[in-house]
């Protein structure tokens, strides 16, 4: 029960519908029963996957001061230093921990100086802040943004028939779908200290992760039986898992995985999570097919806004102690 479903979507991308009716019970069986599963079958070139790895040593490798031109903002978007995020939000997992053991460079949807959520500052869709000095970095990393987000919304037919909802169904949710590449550098850490991790022991927030394969290992789960295993590495396939805002929205039917990652591998490690979700300000009420007599919605109605800013809050230095100055 704990071994990662292998799902092959090529058959869902070329519109057979007995192929989408076997996708989505696999992607049940998954999300209920582990947490993860392997994506094969997609569009994405590994040429464009490694060349995103290249771009992002590229950027890790520049001098300190480069990267701190580039603060992480209230928008989530920019470099946030090694030491400067805790996780916080792992109750039964792991406690008292340490500050994360790496640094990443956040960016979102690639939206213009002009447009209008930008000019009136509105939270988490400004303007990305961009290094200056990396000539071709933004156009490999923009390219790559947009071939997940086509990826991610043609498995939202999967998702919908595993929860027994027409395939269609989420498509007014995900009209312009949030989204975020977490691009990080675990440096080796051969000696951690008690509860000291790269990453300690997360539940995701979004409504999907799509993890790009990664030959360097660190990264193990925790499944539905409470064991730790270490991530296995399939050639070509994206490893992904649902997290908290679709945990809330199939009111728990869909397990949100905790990982962890820890990078003693004896050399740097980089990873890209590509983290999916909702219109920012879709309201994500419990889903009728996950709920009835003796099962009552357990979480209250919350939208992207909401749900990631009390997270912001909760897990990064940066917010809370802007918000305390201004308290």
């Amino acid at each position: 029960m704990d071994e990662i479903p292998v799902i092959d979507i090529s058959g869902v991308l070329a519109g057979d519908k007995p192929a989408l009716a076997r996708a989505a019970k696999e992607l049940q069986h998954a999300y209920e029963d582990i947490g993860f599963w392997f994506l094969k079958g997609h569009a994405i070139p590994q040429s464009l996957i490694d060349r995103v790895f290249s771009e992002v040593a590229r950027f890790h490798a520049q001098p300190m001061e480069e990267k701190l031109k580039l603060p992480i903002n209230e928008h989530n978007t920019g470099y946030l230093a090694i030491g400067k995020a805790t996780t916080r939000h792992s109750p039964g997992i792991s406690q008292n921990n340490l500050p994360n053991v790496n640094e990443a460079y956040f960016i979102k949807r690639d939206l213009p100086a002009d447009h209008p959520d930008v000019i009136a500052n509105k939270r988490f869709r400004g303007a990305n802040p961009w290094p200056a000095n990396l000539p071709g970095f933004r156009e490999v990393i923009v390219d790559y943004c947009q071939r997940m987000e086509q990826l991610a919304l043609a498995t939202l037919p999967i998702y919908a028939v595993a929860l027994d909802l027409p395939a269609d169904f989420f498509k007014e949710a995900f009209r312009e779908p949030q989204y975020q590449l977490r691009m990080s550098h675990y440096p080796d850490t051969p000696q951690l200290q008690q509860n000291e991790y790269g990453l300690a022991p997360p539940a995701d927030t979004s409504f999907m992760t799509l993890l790009a394969p990664n030959k360097i290992p660190g990264l193990s789960l925790r499944t539905a039986s409470n064991r730790w295993i270490d991530a296995p590495q399939i050639d070509g396939a994206f490893l992904v898992n649902s997290g908290q805002m679709l945990n809330r929205w199939s009111n728990e039917r869909f397990r949100a995985t905790p990982h962890r990652v820890v990078n003693q591998s004896g050399g740097d490690r980089y990873a890209i999570p590509f983290f999916f979700d909702a219109t920012i300000d879709h309201v994500m009420e419990c889903l009728p097919t996950c709920t009835g007599p003796g099962n009552p919605p357990k979480y209250p109605p919350t939208t992207y806004m909401q749900f990631v800013t009390a997270y912001q809050k909760a897990n990064y230095d940066h917010v809370r102690t802007a918000e305390d100055e201004a308290a």
